[in-house]
């Protein structure tokens, strides 16, 4: 009988990814990069890039060139907040997430000419 181990994620973890040598295309066309991925693969946070690819289609986001997301956890009520910032502070988006398993109280990624990265890779 095999059990499953979670994977942990951590901020250390996440600086390690500094550059991408490869790229992951989403169904919808963006690209990600291995920093993000091993996000979704460690966490089980593929619903993550899907909202944030799907979201490029509102007009008001995808105006922005240069996009931060940023996904604020409350590791208690396991719920979180995903928002999209201009870069310059300015609130584009936000959505309420009412269950997640996400195990980072805070997540930022980059979305910038059709590619979603880590700040690390940016």
């Amino acid at each position: 009988m095999e059990t499953a181990t979670k994977k942990t994620l951590d901020e250390a973890d996440l600086a390690q990814f500094t550059g991408s040598e490869q790229w992951f295309k989403h169904w919808l066309g963006p690209v990600y990069t291995e920093g993000v991925k091993h996000v979704a693969d460690t966490a089980g946070a593929y619903w993550l890039i899907d909202s944030i690819v799907i979201n490029q289609t509102r007009p008001k986001i995808k105006r922005e060139e240069f996009q931060l997301w940023i996904l604020t956890t409350d590791l208690e009520k396991h719920s979180a907040t995903l928002r999209c910032e201009d870069g310059n502070g300015h609130v584009v988006y936000k959505e309420r997430i009412p269950y997640t398993d996400f195990v980072l109280a805070e997540l930022r990624l980059y979305f910038t000419d059709g590619t979603l990265l880590l700040p690390s890779e940016y």
